[in-house]
């Protein structure tokens, strides 16, 4: 894998950080987005880069603008040679959801919305740009969307999260079967409650952090480098025969 690229959005903090590091300590390049801390960005391609000594840029990126994934490509395909590897990791919180984080009754239509906007198109956009330049370069490749079981269990406030994620999962299934003949795979990685600053949003995060601790047999919480793993598993060689999975990552807890 090494010398390949990796293509993740969303990849300044939390999972996708944790992701972008676990590739480049493989050898791989990575081309991640950003919302609007440039130096942050930066800051993090230069130390990828003198760390792991592979190739990584930063792109500024709105997903709630999904259909500019073209240009965004666009402007990745300048600076790398192939896209090997797509991951959909972005995803919004604070203003952008209200109206989709809350008790069903208090659900509203823009931030159900904006929710299915960064989590379904977001994801379809993407990965059709991923897909293109991998079924062009004919090598395959290997595409992944981050979920969440709260659309499998019960999480307080977490109906418009929760239902978008089920959604991005049946579109991952259907992605699978329809790229599979150009050797694409795609998958899922579906992870309990992971410590972010996503997470960390949640007006009763203690309440929650507490309680996974409880339900899993491994006593402890889920951490952004739990996910980052299994993203990377699913585009290795040992997974080749994996398309249209959703791997749960969740420490033992929806079973309980």
């Amino acid at each position: 894998m090494k010398g390949k690229t990796l293509v993740i959005s969303g990849a300044t903090k939390g999972i996708g950080r944790a992701t972008a590091y676990r590739f480049a300590k493989e050898g791989i390049n990575v081309a991640f987005t950003y919302n609007s801390n440039e130096q942050i960005a930066q800051e993090m391609v230069e130390d990828l880069e003198s760390t792991y000594g592979i190739k990584a840029r930063c792109y500024p990126f709105n997903i709630l603008e999904p259909e500019t994934y073209k240009e965004l490509f666009a402007k990745i395909d300048e600076d790398f040679d192939t896209v090997d590897y797509f991951i959909s990791n972005a995803m919004i919180y604070g203003r952008a959801v209200v109206g989709g984080y809350g008790k069903f009754m208090k659900l509203k239509p823009r931030g159900l919305n904006n929710i299915y906007t960064a989590t379904v198109n977001a994801f379809v956009c993407g990965a059709q740009q991923a897909a293109k330049r991998m079924q062009k370069q004919g090598t395959g490749g290997a595409i992944v969307s981050l979920s969440s079981t709260g659309n499998l269990v019960y999480i307080e406030n977490y109906a418009g999260h929760g239902t978008n994620k089920a959604a991005v999962e049946a579109m991952v299934r259907y992605a699978a079967t329809e790229l599979g003949e150009f050797g694409i795979r795609v998958n899922a990685v579906s992870g309990g409650p992971i410590e972010t600053d996503a997470l960390r949003a949640f007006t009763n995060y203690e309440e929650v952090r507490d309680k996974t601790a409880e339900l899993s047999p491994l006593n402890r919480m889920g951490q952004p480098t739990d996910l980052a793993s299994a993203c990377y598993w699913l585009c290795t060689g040992e997974t080749s025969w994996v398309t249209g999975h959703t791997l749960l990552v969740d420490g033992g807890t929806t079973f309980r």
